[in-house]
C-alpha cells in the first residue's frame, strides 16, 4: 500500500451512492474509510481489501462516534484527503403532517451530522493545506416540492453551509463540491425513506400525489448510481472542481428552469424591491 494514494472517508456506505463510491474506490486500490451505522452491513464491501479499507461504525448523529471514527481513520491511514458526506435520508410528509421527532431527526442526520463530521475533519485538511469535501445535497436543495418540505429544508441548509464553507476554505487549499442528484436507483424513495403516521386527505392532490409517485417509481429512476460514483472520482481528480455538481438529466433541466423562475419572480417585484431603501441623500 502506497502512502501516495489519497484517503477517502465516505459516510452512509450500506446502500446507494455511498456503496457504489466505495466499491469503485476499492476496486481501483484507493485507501478508503467505509462507514455505516451497522458495521455488518458493510463487511462484504471491505472483504479482500483489508490492506486499503477500514470499516467503521458511524452514526453521524452521535458525536462520540464521529470522534472515534475520524481518530481511527487518521491513526490508520495518517490523514483524510477526501470527505464524502453522503449519509442522509428522505422524509415524505406535508408540512402539517410532520411529526416533531421525525423532523428533528431529519435535521440531525442531514444537516447537523454533516456539519459535525466536517468540523472534525477540517483541522487535518487545514494543516496540510489540501483536501476535498463532497456534501450531498439534492435538486431539493435548490427547488422545493410538496411532501418534501422538511427534506428540502435540510438540503437548502446543506447548500448554504457548503457555499459558505467553500469561501472560507478556498484560500487554505481545500475544495468543496455540492452534489445535487435528481432521481437515482437507490433506496432513497424505498425502504430508506420515512413517512408520516397520519396522512391528511386534504393534501392528497399535492403531497399525497407526489409521495405515491416517488414510491411507485422507486427502482426505475433514470439516474445510475455507478455512473454517478465514477463522476465523483473524476471531479476529485480535477485541480479546479465545480462548486455545484447536478447529477442526471432531470437535475440539469429542473435546476435550469429554477433559475429562470427565480429571475422572473425577482423582475416582477423589482419596483417594490428598489423602494425599500432610504432615498438618496444627495
Amino acid at each position: 500500500m502506497s502512502n501516495d494514494t489519497p484517503v477517502w472517508f465516505v459516510t452512509g456506505c450500506s446502500t446507494g451512492f455511498g456503496r457504489e463510491i466505495v466499491k469503485q474506490l476499492l476496486a481501483e486500490g484507493i485507501r478508503t474509510v467505509v462507514t455505516a451505522r451497522r458495521p455488518d452491513s458493510i463487511a462484504y464491501l471491505v472483504e479482500w481489501h483489508e490492506q486499503i479499507a477500514l470499516a467503521l461504525e458511524l452514526d453521524v448523529t452521535k458525536p462520540d462516534q464521529i470522534e472515534n471514527a475520524v481518530a481511527q481513520a487518521e491513526a490508520h491511514f495518517g490523514r483524510i484527503d477526501v470527505l464524502v458526506n453522503n449519509a442522509g435520508y428522505g422524509y415524505f410528509a406535508a408540512i402539517e403532517e410532520g411529526e416533531d421527532a421525525e423532523i428533528r431527526r431529519q435535521f440531525e442526520v442531514n444537516v447537523f451530522g454533516l456539519a459535525a463530521l466536517t468540523r472534525r475533519v477540517l483541522p487535518g485538511m487545514r494543516e496540510r493545506r489540501a483536501g476535498h469535501i463532497f456534501n450531498f445535497s439534492s435538486i431539493g436543495g435548490m427547488t422545493a416540492h410538496p411532501t418534501l418540505g422538511y427534506y428540502c429544508a435540510t438540503k437548502f441548509a446543506v447548500e448554504g453551509l457548503s457555499e459558505s464553507l467553500a469561501k472560507e476554505v478556498a484560500p487554505l487549499g481545500i475544495k468543496v463540491t455540492i452534489v445535487e442528484p435528481s432521481g437515482f436507483r437507490t433506496d432513497w424513495a424505498g425502504r430508506s425513506a420515512s413517512r408520516p403516521e397520519v396522512e391528511i386527505e386534504d393534501y392528497a392532490p399535492t403531497a399525497g400525489r407526489l409521495r405515491r409517485i416517488l414510491t411507485e417509481d422507486s427502482g426505475t429512476q433514470k439516474g445510475d448510481p455507478e455512473r454517478a460514483a465514477a463522476i465523483l472520482r473524476e471531479v476529485a481528480a480535477r485541480t479546479d472542481p465545480p462548486l455545484r455538481l447536478p447529477l442526471g438529466s432531470y437535475a440539469h433541466g429542473i435546476l435550469s428552469n429554477r433559475l429562470e423562475e427565480l429571475k422572473a419572480q425577482f423582475d416582477a417585484v423589482q419596483d417594490l424591491t428598489m423602494r425599500a431603501d432610504f432615498p438618496d441623500e444627495t
